[in-house]
């Protein structure tokens, strides 16, 4: 009887000549066909990441993840998507970010909670040979390929025009102004700012209390205005700037709790439904609509070229925008004011909310007055 040494000693050779042939046959094969590693392999080269800033500012969820997600679907079928969202923490979007760079991300999508730190994020992903797109937020300071956006001072421009124009057409000529901006941490709430006041400023009006507010939080904007009223005075008030949909609800909210009636014209921006039932309703005045859908799809074309190692035609650039590193090849596309009157004539003309969104519940009659239904 041979010893156990002897059984194992007689078993190397057979099963070393199946191992050669194992790996003779992988060889011969294309890397699609070697198996789950190569197939592995393959897909890690095909992950786009799409990072976004927050979740209080309900376009994000509502409108530019899916709809970024079915465009690279149907660019790129065998595309892997990694989303995430940083609910307004700029540590947290760091760590998400080189999470999805050690997961296989080969392009980055990057909506930046602070414009300032992601250039943190920039530089590593350069480290990676991985090329970043600034998407609707402009990272500063940073060796950014490409920023998808719209003309943000001409965002801010139309607020203030809106606002200054529609006091000027009740036979207002002058009065005090509140003025509620979005984040400090966020570089386009800087440009819309810079955009309302060279509207406001020399208009006849009066900017008499200004704030900028954190988080783009709702609840803050709200409690700004209340220190507007007690300051001011709720009868010296005549209009509010609100930069966007969630500040303006904050604002209007305040107003009401202390009894202003009626209510003065109020700015807001992003065509959130929530903000065109109040523009429907009368209770603001204006929004700004950011076709979304188109910056979303743009941004997905532009990723899904930029994986296959090509670049974008030219004629799809239409601007630079400097960021303080570089002038960053831009496609900046055109917001649109929408007032009470245009709400069919835009956002539902472009089926960005249909009518039996807008006018659920309490916003019936006031849909039936403003031809909606």
């Amino acid at each position: 009887m041979r010893s156990l040494n002897s059984r194992v000693n007689y078993r190397v050779p057979a099963l070393a000549l199946v191992v050669l042939l194992a790996a003779a046959c992988n060889r011969d094969k294309k890397p699609e066909e070697a198996g789950a590693g190569g197939a592995a392999a393959n897909k890690a080269e095909k992950k786009i990441a799409l990072l976004l800033p927050e979740s209080k500012t309900a376009r994000y969820e509502s409108h530019d993840r899916p709809l970024f997600e079915r465009k690279v679907k149907a660019l790129c079928p065998e595309c892997q998507l990694i989303y995430s969202n940083a609910d307004q923490n700029a540590a947290k979007q760091q760590d998400q970010a080189e999470a999805a760079l050690t997961n296989g991300a080969a392009v980055l999508v990057l909506d930046p909670v602070d414009s300032a730190s992601a250039s943190a994020i920039v530089a590593r992903a350069k480290q990676s040979k991985v090329p970043v797109i600034s998407y609707d937020r402009l990272i500063v300071n940073a060796d950014v390929d490409y920023y998808i956006s719209f003309d943000n001072e001409k965002v801010g421009q139309l607020q203030g025009r809106a606002l200054v124009d529609k006091l000027k057409a009740d036979g207002k000529t002058s009065g005090t102004l509140v003025m509620i901006n979005g984040a400090p941490t966020d570089n386009n709430a800087k440009l819309f700012k810079a955009g309302a006041h060279s509207a406001i400023d020399g208009s006849g009006f009066t900017v008499g209390a200004e704030y900028d507010t954190p988080d783009w939080s709702p609840d803050k904007a709200q409690q700004q205005m209340e220190q507007a009223i007690t300051q001011l005075g709720k009868a010296a008030i005549v209009g509010v700037y609100a930069a966007n949909d969630g500040t303006a609800g904050g604002a209007i909210a305040a107003m009401k709790a202390a009894g202003v009636s009626p209510l003065p014209p109020v700015t807001g921006q992003d065509a959130e439904l929530a903000g065109i039932q109040r523009v429907v309703a009368g209770e603001q005045y204006m929004t700004v609509y950011k076709a979304i859908k188109p910056e979303a799809e743009t941004a997905a074309e532009l990723a899904v070229t930029l994986l296959r190692g090509q670049q974008p035609e030219a004629s799809k650039i239409n601007g630079k925008v400097n960021n303080g590193k570089k002038d960053v090849p831009s496609i900046l596309l055109a917001p649109v004011s929408v007032t009470r009157e245009n709400v069919k004539s835009t956002v539902v003309a472009d089926g960005f909310w249909t009518p039996e969104q807008i006018c659920a519940g309490a916003y019936q009659q006031a849909c039936q007055s403003a031809q909606l239904q």
